[in-house]
């Protein structure tokens, strides 16, 4: 793992400034970014995205297409897998840990010792950082919710989007589809585009009904415009844009949707020119790791048998479970597919795991290493044997591979591991094998 820098060292001291009531509002950030100088209102102009699942792929895509066309694009995102410093990208280039740090001194001086979570006063460093060097656009991908998250203090984004919306964050946003969808609905603006990805029937009508009530013009999938996959590729169709195009770098068919979401993002923009040769470029480059990522090296990989696929994903809702069954699905080779899981106890393990268990030939639950919030293996496993999965525990993500090695080794078919259940895990998998 990254040795600590100055950075995570202030970065270790502003968590104890952390309110003791956790809520979502936006009193606290709006006080820092006042004595700031209210530097979210001197960004360039920002694309906002929203969901549950997807939007870290969205914003990938996005950037990857407008860095092919040659625009300075700063971004956004969270958690970060291994280093803090991947949450910001400054004009094309993660954050540099000097000017990380003088933001991060900055703010914590202009805060005080006033009560303010992480989440907040990091994401006001990242708006002092956007604010102060140029680029031509920003993406912003929400932290948590929409409605009262932090991100949502940016008043006047050109663009909005929601991406999927699953059950994820109950006791933040609510327990149903539609309280959560309420909430990401929260970023959706008067007059300002609101793109939708594929969402379930009861997050659609919330969507809709809020965007009526303010008067934000939707483009919504499979009605404003679609992408479809094609034998070369896929094919948008939007308002404006026909398009074919090749299809993402991204594996899974669930990013086509996310593809789709962003192109139709970009097609919302103005004053940008965005040819069909960029967008293709973009969409054969972009890069979001923990995704459906294939681990080729590292001694993970080296500890499972030649010919063994090693992958490593960070879902762990409902929805990315399905996702995650849907691309198992289509390995059409009817390899083994061996899971090794770890999660954080605010996590529904069952509701994860049961999409894939028609594909799972074992799995092995841990603990995470390091994380105060882990949820305990022997729950994971209690979770999978709940819904059909042959499971055991296994004492470090090394052990699981280990005990998996053993068992491909008696087999006469292909296999395939998944580490997945958690970013958290997925940070400490890349940290040691990236």
């Amino acid at each position: 793992m990254a040795a600590a820098t100055s950075s995570d060292r202030v970065l270790e001291r502003l968590t104890r400034l952390h309110p003791k009531k956790i809520d979502l509002s936006l009193g606290r950030l709006d006080r820092l970014l006042a004595a700031l100088g209210d530097p979210q209102d001197e960004l360039p102009p920002v694309i906002h995205v929203a969901g549950t699942n997807g939007k870290g792929s969205t914003v990938a895509t996005l950037r990857a297409c407008l860095e092919a066309a040659g625009y300075r694009v700063h971004v956004y995102t969270s958690p970060h897998l291994v280093r803090f410093h991947e949450r910001i990208r400054l004009a094309g280039n993660l954050i540099e840990e000097d000017r990380l740090l003088v933001l991060l001194e900055e703010c914590e001086r202009a805060n005080g010792e006033a009560p303010i979570t992480f989440f907040e006063i990091t994401t006001a460093a990242a708006f002092l950082a956007f604010a102060r060097l140029p680029a031509d656009i920003v993406l912003l991908e929400v932290g948590l919710g929409g409605r009262l998250d932090a991100t949502n203090v940016v008043r006047a984004p050109v663009v909005t989007a929601i991406t999927p919306i699953s059950l994820d964050h109950q006791a933040f946003l609510g327990d149903t589809i539609a309280a959560i969808a309420g909430e990401k609905a929260g970023i959706l603006k008067p007059g300002i585009a609101g793109v939708i990805g594929p969402q379930p029937p009861e997050a659609a009508a919330v969507i809709e009904t809020r965007a009526a009530a303010i008067g934000a013009p939707l483009h919504r999938w499979r009605r404003e415009w679609r992408c479809d996959p094609i034998p070369s590729g896929m094919r948008y169709v939007g308002e404006r844009w026909q398009l074919d195009l090749p299809r993402s770098s991204l594996p899974g068919g669930h990013q086509i949707a996310n593809a789709g979401t962003a192109l139709a993002c970009l097609e919302r923009l103005s004053g940008f020119a965005l040819d069909p040769g960029a967008l293709s470029q973009g969409l054969q480059t972009t890069d979001w790791p923990a995704r459906l990522q294939r681990l080729h090296r590292g001694p993970l990989a080296e500890a499972l048998p030649a010919g063994t696929e090693l992958w490593l994903d960070g879902g762990h809702n409902p929805g990315a479970g399905a996702v995650l069954a849907e691309f198992a699905a289509g390995w059409r080779d009817r390899s083994a597919l061996f899971l090794v899981v770890g999660m954080l106890n605010t996590k529904n393990a069952s509701g994860f795991l049961a999409p894939l268990a028609p594909h799972a030939r074992a799995l092995y639950g841990v603990t995470i290493p390091g994380e105060q919030n882990a949820l305990p293996a022997e729950e994971i496993v209690a979770a999978a044997r709940s819904v059909g999965i042959a499971a055991e525990i296994a004492a470090s993500v090394e052990a699981a591979v280990a005990a998996i090695s053993g068992e491909i080794a008696q087999l006469t078919t292909p296999a395939r591991v998944l580490i997945c259940g958690s970013l958290h895990l997925a940070g400490v998998v890349l940290g040691d094998n990236g």
